[in-house]
């Protein structure tokens, strides 16, 4: 046996001749176990093409799908005070956020923006679950109220995303104080005339669903997503009973009339723009995806220079 031929010049050819290829090219459904391209999984809004199971959809992606041409301004958010409590379980909850921020890349759990769907201006805030499990705490009790504020501003609809695990235990009794002030957020949306539609994702649990996410003036949510206050596996141990099939999930829930539709986010967009545009008293919807608005051209009469005076 040549030692050299049938062992170390394979090995080096392997070594040298091996490709390099990405890990996140493929991603299994969490329901079907089917494999996913990621391109034809983001290309369909990260919704399985096999089965039709809804996953994670971080804020930005959503906005980019949703506002005309992907584009969106967002709107600032005052920062709360940083750890009031000083509250430490396994970690230090400022190296918690910390964390977030850098697995998620955004400041917190919440994002609000502006920008046109269908040629019509609204206001759009989107919950990540990804950053702490959505969790409310003073921040997203913060961007509800900048969401509604900037919307009774420009006299534009409000349309809420939701996903969270609930209040933010980190912060406490001030996690649940957003509860009362995000429902006088909403109040000054409907106070103002102004149609607040909430959007309820896969989860929206807790302190979440008992305040701002059941509000609206219409509610949606996507299939198979689970909204409740407590879930179903704490019902079933305080109670000792086995609950009904897909209790708690959307589908559940428009059958007993507590929601208004359920939609595929695949179909969103349109269905978000016709019922915007009906509550506005509008013309009918402008259907399918639209180029970002034109940023407008300054006037001639402000480019020209101004006349000199002649003396009299």
């Amino acid at each position: 046996m040549n030692w050299i031929s049938n062992y170390v010049r394979p090995r080096i050819t392997s070594i040298f001749s091996r490709r390099d290829v990405p890990e996140n090219l493929w991603k299994k459904c969490d329901d079907c176990g089917t494999m996913l391209f990621h391109r034809e999984l983001a290309d369909n809004l990260n919704v399985c093409t096999n089965c039709g199971h809804h996953m994670p959809l971080t804020p930005r992606d959503r906005f980019a799908a949703l506002f005309d041409g992907g584009a969106f301004a967002k709107v600032p958010v005052p920062e709360p005070v940083v750890d009031p409590l000083h509250f430490r379980d396994q970690k230090r909850y400022p190296d918690r956020l910390r964390a977030a921020q850098k697995a998620t890349g955004e400041d917190e759990a919440m994002l609000v923006a502006t920008g046109e769907i269908g040629r019509t201006p609204i206001v759009a805030a989107a919950q990540d679950f990804s950053f702490m499990a959505g969790s409310m705490g003073m921040y997203v009790g913060n961007a509800i109220i900048a969401a509604a504020e900037k919307a009774v501003e420009l006299h534009r609809p409000l349309i809420l995303f939701s996903a969270a695990g609930g209040a933010r235990m980190q912060e406490g009794i001030l996690s649940l104080m957003q509860m009362p002030r995000s429902t006088v957020a909403v109040q000054m949306l409907k106070e103002a005339g102004l149609p607040y539609i909430v959007v309820l994702t896969h989860p929206t649990t807790g302190g979440v669903t008992a305040s701002y996410a059941m509000l609206g003036d219409v509610q949606i949510a996507e299939p198979g997503a689970l909204i409740c206050f407590a879930g179903p596996r704490v019902i079933e141990q305080t109670i000792r009973e086995k609950l009904p099939e897909g209790f708690q999930r959307a589908e559940y829930l428009l059958d007993h009339g507590m929601l208004d539709r359920v939609t595929a986010r695949t179909d969103l967009r349109d269905e978000l723009i016709t019922i915007v545009r009906m509550m506005l008293g509008l013309d009918p919807a402008i259907k399918g995806k639209l180029p970002a608005p034109a940023t407008p051209e300054p006037q001639a009469a402000q480019d020209a220079p101004a006349p000199e005076e002649t003396p009299t």
